[in-house]
């Protein structure tokens, strides 16, 4: 007997339109077909969007989600920015707000910012918080999911512990999901643009290196959340490069957009990229050599993952080809003709809200699932609670 989340389930996904194709392939009674839709309906999770053919008789009703009726709240924090959005439950963003700040200063500044960034949003398009039904946030860190707290953050001092899913909900009562940057960033490019393809890693590249990994859809976690830490792969033990996380050698100490900026005398990823953009021989040259050494990583994950899809994503992936030739370069000579056959190489199309779109599908799809729909069937709204 199907519940009424996983009638939601196969609206969502496509095999049935309409109450007659429901009956049809769970083989439920009329009766229950329509009990389980009208509740759906009832609590605006789906709506009648049109007609469909009709074989015959009145044309039955298009079922389809109602994404408007409730509104997420994601937050993308990075090691120098913060941005945030409301967004539907088709993980399109209603509204954003955007600043520069440095995660270092610590959870209680930027998450205090976050939270009244979230209220901003709210007065601004003019939705109350009853309408919230979910909270994300996304760090450049490695992520605890049960308690919503950083572990091993090496960029973000005094953050490890920390109770962020606390912290950032005060006043809502949602469910608070946090998630590494770099994990939600490939969700989100998977969502909007990869869906076909059943296997993605993305690469984002800015002060740090960090990975993202989606297979059949879901983002892949590892046993400690520690999957996609390719940056502390040691690729020159006896470097005298001392990388955050206290080794030597690292690939983010010779790679990333930090290690670049010392090289170059600059004060950011950022910078190099404005380099590499107004031509810079020396910035373009050392740019490219990045992309190879990170690509001797990247062969042996396009080897051992045989994704379909590569992405680079972060500040990097905004020096054109630059880093990406790089990376081609050494992923295609030291990877097998048949790992690369079917491989696209590509920048990341979201951009900066990557991250947003990313962390966004998350909420939406913990809200949407099977049992967070029947756990909020049957509670009773706020107004009839005693």
């Amino acid at each position: 007997m199907l519940t009424a989340g996983q009638v939601l389930q196969l609206i969502r996904n496509g095999s049935c339109r309409t109450r007659k194709e429901l009956i049809e392939l769970t083989g439920l009674s009329r009766s229950t077909i329509t009990d389980r839709v009208d509740r759906l309906i009832e609590a605006g999770y789906i709506h009648e969007s049109g007609v469909a053919i009709s074989g015959g008789g009145r044309p039955p009703s298009v079922l389809d989600i109602d994404s408007t009726n409730r509104f997420a709240l994601v937050a993308d924090l990075g090691a120098g920015h913060a941005r945030v959005a409301l967004t539907d439950l088709a993980a399109r963003p209603l509204a954003e707000e955007h600043t520069e700040i440095r995660i270092e200063l610590g959870p209680e500044p930027v998450l205090t910012w976050v939270r009244q960034a979230f209220q901003r949003l709210l007065d601004r398009t003019g939705h109350a918080r009853d309408r919230v039904c979910g909270i994300g946030v996304d760090l450049p860190g490695s992520v605890d999911h049960a308690s919503g707290r950083a572990v091993r953050s090496f960029l973000m001092p005094g953050w490890d512990e920390y109770p962020i899913a606390q912290a950032i909900g005060t006043g809502f009562d949602v469910p608070i999901l946090v998630e590494n940057d770099a994990k939600a960033m490939a969700l989100g490019e998977w969502w909007m643009h990869w869906r076909e393809t059943p296997s993605l890693l993305l690469i984002k590249v800015s002060t740090g290196i960090g990975a993202g990994i989606v297979i059949d859809g879901q983002i892949y976690r590892g046993v400690e959340a520690a999957a996609g830490n390719l940056g502390h792969v040691r690729l020159r033990e006896s470097d005298d490069r001392v990388c955050t996380c206290g080794s030597r050698g690292c690939v983010a100490s010779l790679a990333s957009g930090h290690a670049l900026a010392v090289d170059l005398g600059q004060s950011s990823s950022r910078d190099v990229v404005r380099l590499v953009q107004a031509g810079d021989p020396a910035a373009i040259a050392r740019t490219q050599e990045a992309g190879r050494t990170l690509g001797i990583v990247l062969a042996t994950a396009v080897s051992l993952l045989n994704p379909g899809v590569l992405v680079l994503a972060g500040d990097m992936a905004q020096t054109r080809e630059h880093y990406l030739t790089g990376i081609r370069e050494s992923v295609y000579r030291r990877s097998l003709p048949y790992t690369t056959r079917n491989l696209d190489i590509v920048t990341s199309t979201l951009g900066e809200r990557a991250g947003i779109v990313g962390t966004a599908v998350i909420v939406m799809e913990h809200v949407l699932s099977p049992d967070a729909v029947d756990a909020a069937l049957e509670t009773p709204p706020l107004a009839d609670r005693a």
